[in-house]
C-alpha cells in the first residue's frame, strides 16, 4: 500500500502521524494532523507507548530509521513512506 491509503487507515484508527523531516521541511508543508518528530529527536522523545505512530518522512528512508528507533524504545511505530508520494492536501 502507498502512503495515501496508509494515512486514511491510520485516521480511522486514529494513530499518530510522525513527520521526522526538519523542522523547516515540515513547515514548508506537512500532511494535514501530523505532528514533527525530527529524525534526531526519536532517541528521546517521550510518547505514549499505548498509541501507534505511522511514520513518514520526504522518501522513505529516513521513517524507516525513526521505525526502528521507535520500536527499539518500546513504541508501535510503522513506515508509512514520504510525502513525495502523497496526493493529498498539504498543510503549513
Amino acid at each position: 500500500m502507498d502512503i495515501n491509503h496508509l494515512v486514511e487507515d491510520a485516521k480511522m484508527r486514529d494513530d499518530t502521524i510522525l513527520d521526522v523531516r526538519t523542522p523547516e521541511e515540515y513547515n514548508s508543508g506537512h500532511i494535514p494532523g501530523a505532528i514533527n518528530v525530527p529524525l534526531k529527536e526519536c532517541s528521546k522523545v517521550r510518547l505514549d507507548p499505548h498509541k501507534k505512530y505511522d511514520v513518514y518522512c520526504a522518501s522513505g528512508q529516513r521513517s524507516s530509521l525513526a521505525r526502528t528507533i521507535l520500536n527499539e524504545r518500546g513504541y508501535n511505530a510503522e513506515n508509512i513512506g514520504g510525502i513525495n508520494d502523497w496526493n493529498g492536501r498539504i498543510a503549513r
